[in-house]
């Protein structure tokens, strides 16, 4: 569809008088061309106005408003440029800064002076060497991470995964040793990814299982899995430090995550969690950013009334909170990503049913491609 006839379409849809209409249409068109025409999970030949129209005629006609005033004002919208920029900053703001400061402490000299220091940029080189970077997911973006920081880091300490083979650890240190001596080990690992909102893939309690599981957990796995058989503490320094960041995080993931591995370490008496974590997030969101009944959103009675229960399934049972209705784990974040939206955003945006049994048939703004059936 073109996009003047969609917007003609959609006027006559909210029943605009020509001045809103202007007025509208102008906005519509600079936020298509910027940002929600890159969405990647729009079906073929539809674009941000073709979705909108649709989405919204699915609400009454005395609810079109509320529900249009959503996109326009409160609708978080995370393009390919914005997550780029995080990716950028995270070497140079989060791992560089951080060895600077180490070296500096250590020869006891300020900070600002290391780069004219021969012995301070020395280190800084060793240390960041024996740095590792490991995906926790495919958003962790290594290819950008790899494209942004050529001639600063090598391919051999970025891993794709947080869960190599033991084969995969023993080239990982046999690199290191080729590079930097025959008794080196690493000092520091960091898990990437891009996006956090509950927290509970990182890390979660499993009543059933009666233990903490979660992408630590398998790490952890991985590398007591790997010292059996290279041998305990061959591929770490004592001392060494881990720390987990994600380029964005929402505001409730950054609390209960740092509270849920202090509570693992605790209850697990076996002494294997790690030495030393840190959690570090690029852009945390605001903490009034969730959609509740504290905002006073008008638009939560949109969500209440045209929810489908269907989107209920053995995933979100896991959260402790089996309705969805508000996202999963009840995040309700009026987020999108461009790549996907999360499924702890309000499903009201992405979600697609058949409307089965009497519910509502959900149709999406932003259509989420599901990763768990």
């Amino acid at each position: 569809m073109k996009q003047n006839l969609g917007l003609k379409i959609l006027s006559k849809v909210m029943e605009w008088d020509n001045d809103q209409a202007r007025v509208e249409f102008a906005w519509l068109k600079l936020m298509s061309r910027l940002k929600y025409d890159g969405y990647q999970d729009f079906l073929a030949g539809a674009r941000f106005i073709e979705s909108l129209i649709t989405w919204l005629q699915q609400f009454k006609q005395d609810e079109r408003e509320t529900a249009y005033h959503f996109v326009r004002e409160r609708l978080v919208y995370m393009g390919p440029t914005e997550m780029q920029r995080l990716v950028e900053n995270f070497y140079p703001e989060f791992v560089q800064r951080g060895i600077v400061k180490i070296v500096a402490d250590e020869l006891s000299i300020p900070a600002y002076t290391v780069w004219v220091n021969s012995d301070a940029k020395a280190k800084i080189s060793r240390l960041r060497r024996k740095t590792l970077f490991m995906g926790l997911s495919d958003g962790a973006r290594t290819d950008i991470l790899r494209r942004a920081n050529v001639g600063v880091l090598s391919n051999e300490q970025i891993v794709l995964t947080t869960q190599p083979d033991t084969a995969k650890w023993s080239d990982l240190l046999n690199d290191l040793k080729k590079a930097c001596g025959e008794d080196e080990k690493f000092s520091a690992v960091y898990l990437i990814d891009d996006f956090i909102a509950s927290g509970t893939t990182l890390i979660r309690y499993d009543e059933k299982k009666e233990q903490w599981i979660g992408k630590l957990q398998k790490f952890r796995d991985s590398i007591l899995s790997a010292e059996k058989e290279l041998g305990i503490n061959a591929l770490f320094e004592s001392d060494w430090h881990l720390y987990v960041h994600h380029y964005v995080a929402s505001y409730y993931a950054k609390g209960v995550v740092s509270d849920n591995y202090t509570r693992a370490v605790s209850e697990d008496g076996d002494g294997n969690w790690f030495p030393s974590v840190d959690f570090t997030y690029g852009y945390v969101l605001p903490e009034d950013l969730p959609v509740t009944t504290h905002t006073g959103d008008p638009f939560l009675t949109l969500v209440d009334n045209y929810y489908d229960p269907v989107l209920e399934d053995e995933h979100s049972k896991k959260s402790g909170i089996e309705s969805v209705k508000y996202g999963y784990k009840e995040c309700a974040l009026p987020l999108i990503l461009d790549h996907n939206t999360p499924n702890n955003s309000i499903p009201i945006l992405w979600a697609d049913t058949n409307g089965e049994n009497g519910a509502h048939a959900m149709r999406p703004l932003f259509r989420r491609r599901q990763r768990h059936n």
